[in-house]
């Protein structure tokens, strides 16, 4: 409760002066989330860093150009910015007709090895979900990845609380499934 009500004078002052030090703030809580959701989605560090910087700089704008809207949730604001622009990468990707070539190197040694085995396990969790159909794979990124409530989902999805509620029963079902198969 006390993060919301702080994020609420954060952007009262971003929206009635411009303050540049408020954002910051706000970039320091949101980054590493908004980074970790769009990493999931684009599988490449330098992509992510450029959509990451991208939604920040979108969202300054949102804030700045639209002063009178009402922002129910600020959380429910950034995930979306920030899913459309990943919708965005993806179509401007399908014009240019790239490939890309993805090759992961684990090192391992006596030390961190029980590490790479938790990031292995994790690994193949990620495979299995990225092989659900994509309204799957959002919830429980935005559940279980980003700890969201389904509230937030549901403003981020622009979904009722019921859907989302009956979509992540569904979607963990079926990773459940998917899981016992392999």
């Amino acid at each position: 409760m006390k993060l919301k009500m702080e994020e609420k004078a954060l952007l009262f002052k971003i929206r009635t002066k411009k303050d540049s030090a408020a954002f910051g703030e706000l970039y320091n809580l949101y980054v590493e989330k908004i980074y970790r959701f769009v990493f999931f989605k684009i599988n490449n560090k330098e992509e992510t860093e450029d959509i990451t910087s991208d939604v920040f700089l979108k969202v300054w704008n949102y804030l700045i150009e639209n002063r009178k809207k009402e922002i129910g949730s600020f959380t429910g604001l950034i995930y979306r910015i920030a899913r459309n622009s990943i919708i965005d990468f993806y179509r401007q990707r399908a014009k240019r007709q790239e490939c890309s070539l993805d090759s992961v190197v684990l090192l391992a040694d006596d030390k961190n090895y029980e590490k790479v085995e938790i990031d292995i396990e994790v690994e193949k969790i990620m495979i299995v979900v990225k092989r659900m159909k994509q309204e799957y794979q959002e919830v429980i990124l935005l559940r279980f990845v980003e700890e969201l409530t389904t509230s937030e989902i549901s403003s981020i999805l622009d979904k009722s609380k019921t859907n989302v509620r009956v979509t992540l029963h569904r979607a963990t079902k079926k990773l459940q499934e998917l899981l016992e198969q392999d």
